[in-house]
């Protein structure tokens, strides 16, 4: 296996389709993005990058896209939310979601924000494992339920607790 060397894009359209066919069902667009399968397409990207505290990148590694994030702005509340972590599938288990969420973490800190969270459904292990690789601890329970009020899903919340130099 060759070694991970990611670099963080800003998003541009052509990646649209890209990180779209990562989506592989149903169940992983409604994960993902809240939205049905059908609902994935380059116009639901343009519509969540409209909103001006919505920072999208790509994470690129040898030349090619291989994870999708995004970096939400709370000015208001001071901290920022990483969002819509998505890993190529072809390159999970290889280290890019935990380097994808430290460059998106990075970012996050580079705009002035100190408090960075991130949301994740309890049941994929796979990513909580990542992020807590990335720095990441779990919020405690007084946490989680005030930033759960109003979900759809009973997240499982996480905060940067540190960058772990990994």
């Amino acid at each position: 296996m060759r070694a991970v060397d990611l670099q963080l894009q800003p998003f541009h359209a052509r990646h649209a389709e890209v990180v779209l066919s990562w989506v592989r069902s149903p169940e992983e667009a409604d994960r993902w993005a809240s939205a049905g399968a059908r609902e994935l397409r380059p116009e639901l990207l343009r519509e969540w990058h409209a909103d001006a505290d919505v920072h999208p990148y790509v994470c690129i590694d040898g030349g090619e896209p291989v994870g999708y994030g995004e970096v939400w702005h709370d000015a208001e509340e001071a901290e920022a939310e990483l969002a819509r972590i998505l890993v190529a599938p072809e390159q999970r288990g290889r280290g890019v979601g935990r380097g994808l969420t430290r460059l998106l973490a990075a970012e996050a800190r580079a705009a002035g924000f100190d408090e960075v969270w991130l949301r994740v459904v309890p049941d994929n292990h796979q990513a909580v494992a990542a992020y807590r690789a990335a720095g990441f601890v779990r919020a405690t329970a007084e946490e989680e339920q005030a930033s759960n009020e109003g979900q759809r899903v009973a997240y499982l919340w996480m905060k940067l607790e540190s960058f772990l130099v990994r």
